[in-house]
């Protein structure tokens, strides 16, 4: 195998079906991606679960197709680990034997040394008993979406009839668990979830997979931001809830992704999340064609950056048009953004919720900055001492009920109409009294 790899590691983000999908969640941020790329746009229609062969079969990544983005992503690699995503639509559309085929072609082109990393996002709406004993026996990693409580889910998240698919994706968890497998579990944050953040946090963690992601949904069009799209301040009374219902009681039980990331940071390290780096552009999207495009986000003619069928991956992304996307996120950042205290956790946030002008008319402010800083400035003296506490030995058990003395004894002798302790300036009663300890 040649040598050749790009200047820097990136993860590809595969789309083995395009935005294909048996559901229809009114949120989807790829929905609109036919019309984008030139597609014929009626292929993404279908009743779940059957879905037509003949559009199936245009919007499906060919094998040969497979065996060349499995050979250049390996090809352009440095290795001795490479991440394989897939990601849709629904990925498990492609079908069963699509994945083992996957499985034989790295098996075939990786070095003897290297070893493969397969991660699959998905509904879970097809993970019957064959997929779950496949996933499991071939070490596959799954992030599978479930928005919470079933009212919630059923809301956003329908088949193509109109039904809901909450009990579905249950089962997915419940099947794959069956086969000891635990799914990443995947919630979107809408307007309409940040009205219950610890019912929704609760019902998560009631699946015991031991790892949460909270995803905004940030949506805008011609006539502003959509309804279902989170506020900044809804998305920060949301985290700060949702922090404090687990930092009280399920350090070491469960994982949430982006607390875990900040806690990383402020510890010295360098955060996993893309949106939190200082530069992007190192996870980019394969479509079932060979096109690469510069992100998940970022799917349209003006970010197609290349085909594979016509050039090497690693060339693709080590060219101007790539590293000019990635290093942008830096370049452009506004001044009020660069004198910020949390910069360092939150570097701009993802390009994509960047439409905002800072309060001196500079464009490129984050949508989601006051919900961030909120939580950021809220989470800070907790997240320290648990990293302190964590360093010197003690159980999680000792540091949750030390954290709980602390809240009981800021909370002493408050009144409902006396200040909040939060610093707000609100009177409890109107901001922070369902979180008095009883």
């Amino acid at each position: 195998m040649d040598s050749s790899s790009a200047t820097q590691p990136f993860t590809v983000m595969a789309k083995p079906v395009g935005a294909l999908c048996n559901a229809s969640c009114s949120y989807c941020y790829y929905l609109n991606t036919p019309l984008k790329t030139g597609l014929n746009s009626s292929a993404y229609q279908s009743n779940e679960p059957s879905l037509d062969t003949n559009r199936l079969d245009q919007m499906k990544m060919s094998e040969t197709m497979l065996e060349q983005y499995i050979y250049s992503y390996i090809k352009a690699s440095p290795g001795p680990i490479i991440s394989f995503v897939w990601h849709g639509g629904e990925p498990t559309i492609a079908g069963l034997d699509f994945f083992r085929l996957v499985v034989e072609l790295q098996k075939r082109y990786l070095p003897h040394d290297w070893t493969c990393w397969n991660n699959l996002q998905t509904n879970g709406i097809l993970l019957d008993e064959k997929w779950c004993e496949f996933i499991a026996t071939s070490q596959f990693d799954v992030g599978l979406s479930i928005d919470g409580t079933p009212a919630l889910h059923d809301h956003f998240r329908t088949d193509h009839n109109g039904n809901g698919t909450y009990n579905k994706a249950k089962e997915a968890v419940r099947r794959l668990q069956s086969f000891g497998v635990q799914p990443d579990l995947l919630c979107t944050v809408t307007s309409k979830t940040t009205k219950s953040p610890v019912e929704v946090y609760r019902a998560l963690r009631s699946l015991g997979t031991e790892w949460i992601q909270f995803i905004p949904i940030v949506r805008h069009d011609k006539d502003g931001v959509t309804q279902d799209s989170v506020t900044p301040e809804g998305y920060g009374t949301f985290l700060c809830d949702v922090f404090d219902e687990w930092v009280l009681n399920d350090i070491g039980k469960t994982n949430i992704q982006f607390f875990a990331e900040t806690a990383r940071v402020w510890s010295g390290g360098s955060a996993g999340l893309c949106w939190m780096a200082p530069t992007c552009g190192r996870v980019p999207v394969i479509e079932h064609d060979g096109s690469i495009y510069s992100c998940d986000h970022f799917v349209d003619i003006n970010h197609r950056i290349g085909n594979i069928t016509e050039e090497r991956l690693d060339v693709i992304m080590d060219s101007a048009a790539q590293l000019h996307f990635g290093q942008s996120k830096q370049t452009s950042l506004p001044g009020v953004c660069r004198s910020c205290e949390w910069l360092e956790v939150c570097n701009g946030g993802c390009p994509k919720d960047r439409f905002m002008q800072s309060d001196d008319g500079e464009p490129g402010l984050n949508y989601l900055c006051k919900g961030l800083s909120r939580f950021f400035s809220y989470a800070k003296p907790a997240v320290s001492l648990v990293t302190a506490m964590n360093s010197r030995g003690f159980t999680p058990d000792k540091i949750m009920s030390h954290l709980r003395n602390q809240l009981i004894a800021v909370w002493k002798n408050v009144g409902r109409n006396d200040p909040c302790p939060c610093g707000s300036g609100n009177k409890a009663k109107l901001c922070c009294w369902h979180k008095k300890p009883s």
